[in-house]
């Protein structure tokens, strides 16, 4: 899996935005303007940051241990680093799609209805 194929499918979700806010080699990927997947475009090998609940992280750096570890610079406990050359792509999907429920859920009813809103 590459960062292309991350892009196209974090792009497709509704509400999502990219932008690089702190330099420009961090891509990030918003819905409604709150982070939920970090790629810093010059590492090697390539890898993103996703928000994670903390007791399933605990799990999937267990399992996937050295693929998946604590987010970098990031709170450890909320964020893992997953190096997407060498894990399923099935698994980076459902880990981008439960970083994106994790953003939402904790959106503000307002941001929320604006985001049942968008096609």
């Amino acid at each position: 899996m590459n960062i292309e194929e991350i892009r196209d499918y974090c792009l497709s979700k509704k509400g999502v935005t990219e932008e690089f806010p702190f330099d420009e080699q961090t891509l990030v990927f918003k819905v409604l303007g709150k982070m939920f997947v970090l790629s810093g475009l010059e590492r090697l090998p390539p890898q993103i940051n996703l928000k994670c609940d903390p007791e399933r992280s605990i799990e999937l750096r267990d399992t996937y241990d050295g693929l998946i570890y604590g987010g970098y610079h990031m709170n450890k406990k909320l964020w893992n680093t997953l190096e997407i050359t060498n894990l399923p792509q099935t698994l980076i999907y459902d880990l981008i799609d439960h970083s994106y429920a994790l953003v939402v859920a904790k959106m503000s009813k307002k941001l929320r209805a604006q985001l049942d809103l968008l096609d």
